[in-house]
């Protein structure tokens, strides 16, 4: 049955987002696992203060696509490169899911791919057949099918790799560098269902925060919260009429800020032939306003903001002089671009959100004003340590020419300054991640005072390197030369040295 589905399918014209030719060409080809590799060279200095492990996750196929797939579709794999007395070290380990560690066993790709193949009748064919495995116990899907390969957060003493479509993976740091799966893990038991791969730590009273979205049934979200010590809270279930495609969220001081937007869930359309992944264009955009605490999700408060999509929001504050919750996202449109094939340019705009809680009216506007500076920007962040309070900047990846990241931006959210680091000619990075001062010197920190961190690959050159630029000044510190090619990828984060000892 498989081969004459693969027959089948391989007749087909596959659209862009799902044509492995395009999906993991260039440098979004996966690479193999890598060994620690100590004493890299460096250019310039490494700065004094940095002690300890930049993270950072990505979609990696461990095996060749067989038909469609998606970048996203592709098995989890961390990237580290532990710093200590201006020295580096180099390693690159697939996170160990259930269902990478029964494809390898079985030496095949056995599980379905979320967005690559789950669409059409074909998507349908697949389901069948790998729920008829199942049943023969040929596989197992009972401990979780995700792949986590999006998010990286670290939590009461654990680094988290995650996506959406699981619970959190615990992958540890080792001493000398090197990354190893703990497993699956369910915070003790508490977990029952899955979270999407950014959650939020609140920096004061450092709880994480964290929605989680079902295709199937009703809840189709809920949110829950865990306290610095790992207890969560009840789960509070978010009334949807439908089940909708929720990337991120953000959070203030007091208030959860919930996402509902026009790309949605429609399994139905796969009978007709389509993808899941739909953009529903009746639907009104909008975001709910919860409290932290609250007990039931009939307390959200819903405010409307049309024809807004916002795969990732970078930060959220409250004004209570205006009763509003103000939100910075980057707007997409189309907004179903990076699922389904459109002929329209991708763009992504800096924006600032007025959710104003007595009117229940939004106000939107683009926070860069000049015409000559519009980027696309995606991919990045605030200063971690003021995430929920209102900031000034934000550091976020030059998304140009879409799919590729040219440089990184640092945005001025009040006046719409924009200051761009360019990686130069053919040279192309990822994510942009902003440390703050090492914890000794955030007292007399500025909000902008700390270390950029991005993966870089030469394209002419097929070099890689992991680059550390001032914050402050844009100005390059060191460029730390790698041992492998490092595709292009997702979100990171930093382990300090403190953190390091202390892993459970």
């Amino acid at each position: 049955m498989e081969q004459a589905l693969l027959a089948h399918e391989r007749q087909q014209p596959l659209p862009k987002t799902a044509d492995p030719n395009v999906q993991i060409a260039g440098n979004f080809a996966p690479v193999p696992e890598h060994p620690v590799h100590h004493s890299l060279p460096v250019v310039g200095k490494i700065p004094a203060c940095i002690d300890g492990v930049y993270l950072r996750n990505g979609a990696n196929p461990f095996y060749q696509p067989q038909a469609g797939h998606h970048f996203f579709d592709g098995d989890g794999m961390v990237h580290a490169v532990k710093i200590s007395g201006g020295s580096a070290s180099y390693a690159c380990r697939f996170t160990e899911t259930n269902r990478l560690a029964q494809e390898r066993a079985l030496g095949r790709p056995m599980f379905p791919k979320a967005i690559g193949e789950l669409h059409g009748h074909n998507g349908i064919a697949r389901l069948i057949l790998f729920y008829a495995r199942a049943l023969f116990g040929l596989v197992d899907h009972r401990n979780g099918m995700g792949v986590a390969n999006a998010g990286l957060v670290y939590f009461n003493g654990r680094l988290l790799a995650m996506s959406e479509d699981d619970i959190p993976y615990h992958v540890r740091v080792t001493p000398s560098g090197d990354l190893k799966t703990v497993g699956r893990f369910d915070f003790d038991g508490q977990l029952m269902s899955t979270m999407i791969a950014h959650p939020k730590i609140d920096p004061e009273p450092k709880e994480l925060s964290a929605p989680s979205y079902d295709v199937v049934r009703k809840p189709y979200l809920k949110f829950f919260r865990f306290s610095p010590d790992g207890k969560k809270s009840p789960d509070v279930e978010i009334p949807l009429e439908k089940p909708t495609m929720m990337h991120d969220f953000a959070i203030t001081e007091n208030f959860v800020v919930i996402p509902d937007q026009q790309v949605v869930f429609k399994l139905e359309e796969m009978i007709r032939g389509g993808s899941p992944v739909v953009y529903e264009k009746d639907k009104v955009s909008r975001f709910g306003i919860l409290r932290k605490d609250a007990a039931d999700g009939k307390e959200i408060v819903w405010v409307d903001c049309p024809e807004t999509f916002c795969f990732h929001l970078w930060n959220a504050w409250e004004e209570p002089e205006t009763e509003e919750v103000v939100v910075i996202g980057s707007c997409m449109t189309p907004a179903d671009s990076i699922f389904n094939e459109c002929d329209e340019n991708l763009k992504s705009v800096l924006s600032e959100i007025r959710l104003d809680l007595k009117t229940g009216k939004a106000r939107r506007r683009p926070i860069i004003r000049g015409v000559s500076e519009e980027v696309n920007l995606e991919a990045g962040m605030v200063n971690r340590n003021l995430l929920g309070r209102k900031t000034r900047y934000a550091f976020l990846a030059i998304a140009e020419p879409w799919p590729k990241v040219s440089g990184f931006a640092k945005i001025d959210l009040e006046t719409g300054e924009v200051k761009k680091f360019l990686y130069g000619d053919h040279k192309y990075g990822g994510e942009p991640f902003f440390l703050p001062l090492a914890p000794k010197a955030k007292a007399k920190a500025k909000e902008d005072d700390g270390y950029i961190f991005a993966f870089v690959h030469d394209e002419a050159a097929w070099e890689s390197e992991l680059i550390i630029v001032n914050a402050s000044t844009l100005e390059l510190e060191a460029s730390i030369k790698l041992p492998s090619r490092v595709p292009y990828g997702f979100h990171g984060t930093f382990m300090e040295s403190e953190e390091l000892r202390n892993q459970l």
